[in-house]
């Protein structure tokens, strides 16, 4: 009788992920991104970083389906709707960044 062996060798262990030079270049806000997270330039993923924390600090997810975003009177300016999905916002900051 043949029996499968069982490989005990380890994987090699994954290498480290280096951060994509193009999410790290600082960009400069337009004047209705900037008054939500201010007007100095900064990386793509901190101006979603303080997106978060602006949407969290005044209670704009919705509350019956938190993927949702409610825009208050800031945010509808940057958005240009009333509400938007957390997955459709990042693309919505692209036209708002330089």
């Amino acid at each position: 009788m043949a029996t499968a062996s069982k490989s005990t060798d380890k994987a090699a262990p994954a290498k480290k992920r280096t951060p994509n030079a193009a999410f790290m270049k600082p960009l400069t806000p337009s004047p209705a991104l900037a008054a939500v997270v201010g007007s100095a330039p900064l990386p793509r993923t901190e101006i979603i970083s303080k997106l978060w924390t602006y949407i969290k600090a005044h209670n704009l997810q919705d509350a019956a389906n938190k993927r949702m975003i409610n825009a208050d009177a800031k945010l509808k300016e940057v958005f240009g709707k009333p509400q938007v999905s957390m997955f459709e916002m990042a693309g919505l900051i692209g036209k708002h960044v330089k």
